[in-house]
This record gives structure tokens, sequence and C-alpha cells, in this order.
């Protein structure tokens, strides 16, 4: 659980980069509050730039260990980036350069995939 110093600061963050940047610089003593900073992450990004770029800092890190926040950053970033600014670099990023050669399985598979690549191609490549 969080401490109520950083819970505060953490709060009053305008836009993740505060968040963002508690991960980046703490990465490895702090998985035992990644479920709460995730939180605070979906909680104070308004437009889910920050929580793409969290979600593919973990995923680089250690994607197996790091799944399920990537997958709940991937999930808000995509309710919250309605222009599309963000959420296109996850899919090379988290699914691979060649993620266009597996829409098919990948759509099949995960969920996240599918709701983005339908947001970027409405009618496909």
């Amino acid at each position: 659980m969080m401490d109520e110093e950083l819970k505060k600061r953490l709060a009053a963050d305008p836009d993740g980069l505060v968040t963002y940047e508690y991960i980046a610089n703490h990465i490895g003593d702090i998985d035992d509050i990644m479920s709460d900073l995730v939180d605070n992450m979906i909680k104070v990004d308004h437009n889910g730039q920050f929580s793409v770029s969290a979600a593919r800092y973990l995923h680089a890190i250690d994607a197996m260990k790091y799944a399920v926040s990537v997958n709940r950053l991937i999930a808000a970033a995509i309710e919250k980036d309605r222009e599309r600014a963000y959420i296109g670099r996850l899919l090379p990023d988290i699914w691979g350069a060649d993620y266009h050669e597996k829409v098919e399985s990948l759509s099949a598979s995960d969920d996240n995939f599918r709701r983005i690549y339908k947001r970027l191609f409405p009618t496909g490549i």
C-alpha cells in the first residue's frame, strides 16, 4: 500500500507525468504498489498519453511480470485517447513490428489489440 505522502503527491498529478516518472525512477522497488500506481495513472491521465508510455515502458521491462498492469493501462488509454494520438504506438511496441501480418489471430485472441486496430483502421489496412 502506498504511503500517504506519496498518495497525496501522485493524486495532485495533473496529467500522469509525475506518476509515469515515479514508475520509471523506482522500477524494481514498487512491485508491491504497482496496482495503486496504475490506478492513479488511470485516474489522472485524461488523454491516455502517459498511460500509453507507461504500458510501453512496463512491457519493455518485463512483459510477463507486468502483463496485468500493461493490459489495464492499455484499456484505459483506448478509452481516453479519442483523437488516436497515442494508441497507435502500442501496436508495434506491444504486439511487434509485424502485427499487421497477424491481425486476424491477434484480433481473435486479444481484446485490447482488436479495439485499437478497429479504432485506427475501421476499414482494415
